[in-house]
């Protein structure tokens, strides 16, 4: 009889929150993490209260309180964007991805060139009340999305940023 590592060795589920600490990473000048706290410090956006609707049927999921939080736009500026040629921005997309892999894209167009980009933040905070983990936090919302379902996306871990090669 064998007894396997994972036997001996317990490993957290695969969508385990650990800690809630966003990072950004990739295409930028200087990588770093942020944490929930660290969030909560600088929001200074409120997004208006919105009804979650099904993408695909048009189903209503629930209705959700503002949400206050930090654009994500600020956070990349923090990052820097690193361009290897001049114009490299252009063809700059963001994954934001959780915790238990889901992930959404962005366009530096999106967040830096249309009013899209005024709205699309990093909650942990939703009705006057802090948000904890077992809540979602942080929680990447895009406030200028007809059906803000799909780019709705709790237990944020990181943005990645990618330049993408043409």
């Amino acid at each position: 009889m064998s007894i396997s590592s994972a036997a001996t060795t317990p490993t957290p589920p695969v969508n385990a929150v650990t800690e809630a600490v966003v990072s950004l990473s990739g295409d930028v000048l200087r990588p770093f993490s942020i944490s929930a706290d660290e969030i909560r410090e600088m929001a200074n956006v409120l997004a208006e209260p919105f009804d979650m609707h099904c993408f695909t049927t048009n189903r209503f999921i629930r209705k959700f309180d503002r949400y206050r939080g930090v654009l994500l736009r600020d956070l990349i500026v923090k990052a820097g964007l690193r361009a290897k040629c001049e114009g490299d921005f252009k063809r700059t997309v963001f994954l934001a991805i959780a915790h238990d892999g889901y992930a959404v894209t962005f366009s530096w167009h999106e967040l830096f060139n249309t009013p899209v980009g005024d709205r699309v933040l990093i909650a942990c905070e939703c009705g006057g009340q802090p948000l904890g983990e077992d809540q979602g936090a942080p929680i990447l919302f895009s406030g200028a999305d007809i059906f803000p379902a799909p780019r709705h996306v709790k237990g944020l871990a990181s943005i990645v940023t990618r330049v993408l090669d043409v």
